[in-house]
């Protein structure tokens, strides 16, 4: 299927479009800073330089868009033109989260992802319940963790 807009115009579109500071994670930032955290963010001497980093306990939180991590969500759909390009992208986007995972780990962070459609979509938990379960996990001890909308 062909583009509904030019070159030119899908370019300066998809420059618009934020690595860091976007909607969800200001949501998330606000609500847990209401809450008395504390945090860094997009701290470069952690591996993958989180979105939220909470050194009092040892944890941080990425906060991923669907479509730019490959969510398998209904917020995620290749888009029907370069496919090829598209394809490649969230592949390299995927194998760079596992092997941040994987540093993490071995750095003795414990990671939390949120996934957008938890704060987005038809299938989505809202900001309280999203905030209420990545309280928990904060709190708690498990290593890795997951929020996203319901399934």
């Amino acid at each position: 299927m062909p583009d509904i807009v030019d070159r030119e115009t899908r370019s300066r579109m998809m420059s618009g479009i934020r690595g860091a500071n976007t909607k969800p994670e200001l949501q998330i930032r606000k609500a847990l800073h209401a809450l008395g955290f504390r945090y860094r963010l997009h701290a470069r001497d952690v591996p993958g330089k989180p979105d939220i980093v909470l050194p009092r306990y040892r944890a941080v939180i990425f906060v991923n868009g669907c479509f730019w991590h490959g969510h398998d969500c209904p917020l995620f759909r290749l888009p029907g033109t370069r496919r090829e390009f598209w394809e490649n992208k969230i592949r390299t986007n995927r194998e760079r989260d596992a092997k941040v995972r994987s540093q993490l780990g071995e750095s003795n962070w414990r990671h939390l992802t949120i996934w957008e459609c938890a704060l987005k979509g038809p299938q989505r938990l809202g900001l309280e319940k999203t905030v209420a379960a990545a309280v928990d996990w904060i709190r708690g001890e498990e290593e890795a963790g997951e929020i996203r909308g319901q399934s």
